[in-house]
């Protein structure tokens, strides 16, 4: 007998569910797809718990026959295609017939659907491992479905789930996603009996965004649109000084659909060359119409990779576009031709003619025969170098000296030993020949440590700032700051939830700045490590990965070395540190180049 069989539908839909439903925010992904396919001018989403306990979506659309209601479950039912030659040419989100088959086979489902004709509507229940009931109910014209205790029957999975603030966040990016694609359809999202989103239909694409993302954001965009015989561009690019650090209100769409493109963002980027520092991202909302036939979406079971026919052409295109509407807006450099080589005049002050009328030039009297370096004249004065850019005590250079030229020269000598070299590197003599020292990682070495030791300390001490301060994180990022907020008071800050896309800054710990600016970049940069690896992280492990991003962020920030003083500085304070040849990442600091290995060049 042969060891192959077929497996049951029940367990191929929970194979199927794995791709399909990675998390709450899949299920809300599709419902809500499903909800705009079917016509609806409106669209209400209801999460218990982060989606753990309840996601109900309930529309206004066409609603179903109870034939269809039934059948909806069956694995690849479905009305968008009949033939291969519909695959070419798909206009709808959905298409391929997986989601409620796969979402029915980890989760406990009810269905109530009516369509306009119908006296009453159809009620299907699924649950208890494909069970399924059938009946008569009372409902509106549209669907209510309402998906309960996700994954109840693969607790693994279940147990994989992030925290409630975190999976929630996945679900307000999946509504935004959705709601941006049909700013003619009015959403509401509510989590936990409160209203996170209430969004009436828009009157154009910018009110959508400003409802979705606060008014601020709108400020920062300038309308972008191109019309080619290949694809159509249009939407909005963000200013450049607006450009934030974190990823975040990047969104690309073609045909109404979302969808990830790492090659689109490249030239996005690309386009904004010169313009942002790096490090930081500008905001876009851009939306691409091309031939339906010219892209593939069916390449991935959640539908956000689309190949396209014409890739390379469009990434030009995009480029252009984008390059001239930032030209277009004076964002980019100019030249005025018409003071190009002339001279440039210095600005008169106010106080000008004050002295305008002078006569006489005022003279000042010195001594020629001066020379700084002759030996001083005894006295009574004590020069105070303090701890000296070489880091010597101020014993060391600011006892009385009968040879002060000496001592100069000396000093000069101690200095010289610190190279620069390329800006990149410090070259410095020891015993056995040359040591090389990378600046940045030296750096990052200096002010993880600088940081971790203030992060540990039994009772941080924070700073508070002289007025609380706004920052705008966007309405997916606001649920972290909660779910962080212990871990983030025991480093010292006090950040709290303001509104529905912006946290309020009352504090940060001592030896950051309380400026405003600072503050809004510190904030960035917590997110940006929430964002990456804070989930789930003990207050430990928080604490190094946050010296560790602020390190590397702060050295990327620091002034290049210009002086061999600077140079001396930074070698004492490295040498300082518990781990002077590691970065923490692990990456080398200092190399030593033998004698013998120089002797070799010669």
């Amino acid at each position: 007998m042969g060891k192959l069989q077929v497996l049951p539908a029940q367990i191929a839909n929970m194979i199927a569910a794995g791709e399909v439903v990675g998390r709450p925010a899949s299920v809300v992904k599709e419902l809500t797809e499903n909800a705009l396919d079917a016509g609806a001018s409106k669209v209400t989403v209801v999460v218990t718990d982060a989606g753990r306990t309840l996601i109900q979506v309930i529309d206004d659309g066409c609603g179903m026959s109870s034939e269809d209601a039934v059948l909806c479950f069956e694995r690849h039912a479905t009305s968008k295609i009949a033939t291969a030659e519909d695959l070419e040419q798909i206009a709808t989100f959905g298409f391929r017939g997986e989601a409620l088959a796969s979402i029915s086979a980890v989760a406990e489902v009810t269905l109530k659907t009516r369509r306009a004709e119908a006296e009453t509507g159809t009620q299907v229940t699924v649950g208890n491992f494909g069970h399924v009931e059938v009946g008569e109910c009372s409902a509106p014209v549209g669907t209510n479905i309402a998906v309960r205790n996700l994954f109840y029957n693969t607790p693994a999975r279940r147990k994989f789930l992030k925290s409630d603030n975190v999976e929630l966040k996945h679900i307000v990016e999946e509504f935004t996603h959705v709601a941006l694609t049909r700013p003619d359809v009015a959403f509401t999202l509510t989590h936990n009996g409160r209203d996170m989103f209430v969004l009436k239909a828009a009157k154009s694409l910018k009110y959508r965004i400003q409802d979705l993302l606060g008014a601020g954001i709108t400020g920062e965009l300038v309308d972008i649109f191109a019309d080619t015989s290949l694809v159509s561009v249009s939407g909005f690019i963000g200013r450049p000084e607006s450009a934030r650090k974190t990823l975040g209100n990047q969104f690309f769409f073609v045909n109404g659909r979302y969808f990830r493109s790492p090659y689109f963002h490249k030239a996005v980027m690309n386009a904004y060359a010169e313009m942002v520092p790096d490090g930081v991202t500008p905001s876009y909302f851009i939306y691409l119409t091309v031939d339906p036939h010219a892209i593939d979406v069916n390449i991935s079971p959640t539908k956000t990779e689309i190949k396209f026919e014409e890739d390379s052409v469009i990434f030009q295109t995009l480029y252009a576009c984008v390059r001239e509407t930032l030209g277009r807006n004076s964002f980019g450099a100019s030249i005025d031709f018409d003071t190009e080589g002339g001279l440039e005049m210095p600005q008169i002050s106010r106080s000008f003619s004050e002295y305008k009328n002078a006569e006489i030039a005022p003279s000042h009297d010195f001594d020629p025969d001066y020379n700084p370096f002759d030996p001083a004249p005894a006295s009574d004065y004590t020069p105070d170098f303090g701890g000296g850019a070489g880091g010597h005590a101020a014993a060391d250079f600011g006892r009385r000296s009968e040879n002060y030229g000496a001592l100069f020269e000396e000093r000069t000598l101690t200095l010289s030993k610190a190279v620069i070299i390329g800006g990149r590197f410090i070259a410095t003599p020891v015993a056995s020949g040359v040591m090389l020292v990378h600046i940045r990682r030296a750096l990052v070495r200096i002010l993880y440590e600088k940081m971790l030791r203030a992060l540990q300390a039994e009772a941080p001490v924070s700073q508070t700032a002289l007025f609380p301060v706004e920052v705008p994180v966007g309405p997916a990022n606001v649920p972290l700051f909660e779910e962080y907020a212990g871990t983030l008071a025991r480093l010292g800050f006090d950040i709290a939830p303001f509104s529905a896309d912006s946290v309020v800054v009352n504090a940060v710990p001592e030896g950051l700045n309380a400026d405003e600016m600072s503050v809004r970049d510190t904030v960035a940069d917590l997110l940006q490590i929430l964002v990456d690896g804070g989930h789930g992280c003990l207050p430990e492990m928080m604490q190094a990965a946050t010296a560790r991003k602020f390190a590397e962020l702060g050295a990327a920030r620091y002034a290049e070395l210009k002086t061999p003083a600077e140079a001396t500085q930074l070698l004492d304070d490295l040498f300082a540190c518990s781990a002077a040849d590691l970065t923490p990442s692990g990456k080398r600091i200092t190399c030593i180049v033998p004698v013998e290995d120089i002797e070799k060049r010669f």
